[in-house]
């Protein structure tokens, strides 16, 4: 008999919960890479909506060499209305139109989330960010010159797009226990990183020959997205208990249908008055005419305990540490999407580069993203300490962008390694703050089991940190005007107190030794006995 593929032996080694397990991981990772995917664009395309294409010429005459350049604007190519002096304005506003929608709807978006099945609210919220994302590239094809129809597109495709990050965090933590969250939740939040590499090179490969693909491709997957989502996504693993239980149910109901007895009685059945209250004789019948009655229990299925309610908003609010991150968020998320916004028309304008490979090098940012949020991940698990993590993350950030804005006018081989440094220092503590440390929080002690704060509490951590990158963009669009110099002075100053707050928090938390690990630890309240350890 020929010996198992050693292949085979390691598939089979896993069980099927484990199989479900990554499945979801997995299936998770790809929904929400659609929604950075199709957010990215609009930072690719900046370059080409606004382009410095005073073209040139000669009068041909003979003496031309002796003529002024005559300037023909009639061939400039900017697309309207960003082609005004104030482009960089109106540009910053269609960012901020974007931020701001998304950042005061993930407020409402986790409350919602919490009430409704996460596999529906999702699908929906992918299918209409789909449309939106498609709509905002129809304009190209269609001729659209109107500010105000890119601002409604951008502040539509803002509130549908906060059904994504609390399901699927939502979703993941409830696979997922507490052991190795770090590494699991680094892993997995590099999705982020990846959705912007994979929207940067699709809008970029369309970017100068018809932007309006830049958006309609991306559009077109995160929408085919939402449909696996609705086809493929499991919640929860009690529900498949629930699933697999259900259909044991089912097989013995076909099997008491069709029994046949012994002794004669060939088409013995059970018969099932639905008026019984109590013990109840049923009447089993065969062939002859003779009947047998026998008791049957009534069997009442009674609850151990009333199902948990979601929580409220201001009972999320005062689980310890969700004010404290969700403050440093906001400051960490400001520097983030600034990068995410601005990065690629900051190296075209610096480097002199074309939209397309200022589209591509920007990448590189995102490529530190993910190491650095993987490397976040596993020193905190190995710490057991996430705001320290961050913090150490942080105070490094400062520096490296500083040196990034000196570096990048070096040429092309210094602005690659300070972007590839600058992405995981930055990414990496908004990366933990966004996954292991909203998943700690939404299943804190104090809740006792309620797992139904998870979505509420990630809805308020990243809505408070979208207010941050609402502002961000904006900031830069007005600073750049006096020189991105000023962008980068900004961007270390949010740096700097996102740290504050940190050391702020840091600084109520007790040291103990719990358990012998040398956690440090948050006393919740003389009421809940309990503790909290980061």
């Amino acid at each position: 008999m020929a010996p198992v593929p050693p292949g085979i032996r390691f598939l089979t080694s896993f069980n099927r919960d484990q199989w479900y397990r990554a499945f979801t991981f997995g299936l998770t990772f790809l929904l929400y890479t659609s929604f950075h995917l199709s957010r990215k664009p609009i930072s690719i395309v900046k370059s080409e909506l606004h382009k410095n294409c005073s073209h040139v010429m000669e009068a041909p005459s003979e003496s031309s060499s002796s003529q002024q350049p005559v300037l023909h604007p009639e061939l400039d190519c900017s697309w309207k209305p960003f082609d005004r002096n104030n482009y960089k304005q109106l540009l910053g506003a269609m960012d901020y139109s974007f931020l701001c929608a998304y950042a005061i709807g993930m407020y409402l978006s986790g409350i919602i989330g919490e009430r409704l099945p996460i596999r529906l609210y999702l699908t929906v919220g992918m299918l209409t960010s789909g449309l939106f994302t498609c709509l905002f590239g129809l304009g190209y094809v269609y001729d659209v010159h109107s500010l105000g129809f890119y601002i409604f597109v951008q502040v539509a495709n803002g509130l549908v797009q906060t059904t994504g990050w609390p399901s699927v965090v939502t979703c993941i933590g409830n696979w997922f226990g507490k052991g190795r969250r770090g590494l699991i939740m680094g892993l997995w939040n590099s999705h982020t990183s990846v959705g912007n590499i994979l929207g940067s090179l699709i809008a970029g490969y369309y970017v100068s020959s018809n932007w309006g693909l830049s958006f309609i491709v991306p559009g077109v997957i995160i929408a085919a997205m939402g449909v696996i989502c609705f086809l493929f996504l499991i919640e929860h693993p009690n529900d498949l208990k629930i699933a697999s239980a259900q259909s044991s149910a089912s097989s013995n109901q076909k099997l008491h249908k069709n029994w046949n007895g012994v002794n004669g009685h060939k088409d013995l059945y059970l018969q099932y008055k639905p008026g019984a209250k109590s013990w109840d004789t049923e009447l089993l019948l065969g062939q002859e005419s003779i009947g047998v009655c026998v008791p049957v229990q009534q069997v009442v299925v009674v609850k151990s305990e009333a199902e948990p309610s979601a929580i409220s908003f201001m009972g999320a609010l005062r689980i310890p540490g969700v004010v404290e991150f969700s403050l440093c968020l906001l400051f960490a998320k400001l520097v983030s999407y600034t990068f995410l916004f601005w990065l690629p028309l900051y190296i075209t304008k610096a480097a002199h580069l074309d939209a397309k490979k200022a589209g591509d090098l920007s990448t590189l940012f995102d490529v530190g993203g993910i190491v650095g949020g993987i490397l976040a991940g596993v020193l905190s698990d190995k710490m057991g300490k996430r705001a320290t993590t961050c913090a150490v993350m942080l105070l490094l950030a400062a520096p490296t962008l500083y040196g990034f804005s000196m570096m990048s006018q070096f040429g092309l081989g210094p602005t690659i390694g300070m972007l590839l440094v600058c992405g995981g220092l930055v990414n990496g503590p908004y990366a933990l703050i966004t996954t292991a440390v909203s998943a700690d929080l939404g299943t804190h002690k104090s809740l006792k089991g309620n797992a139904r704060a998870l979505s509420t509490v990630t809805a308020i951590i990243d809505g408070t940190g979208s207010v941050g990158a609402a502002v961000g963009p904006l900031l830069a669009g007005l600073l750049s005007a006096q020189g991105w110099d000023q962008v980068f002075y900004m961007l270390m100053t949010a740096d700097f107190l996102a740290l504050l707050f940190f050391c702020g928090f840091k600084s109520f938390q007790k040291p103990t030794n719990h358990k012998g690990l040398g956690k440090t630890c948050i006393f919740i309240s003389n009421n809940i006995p309990e503790e909290h350890c980061y």
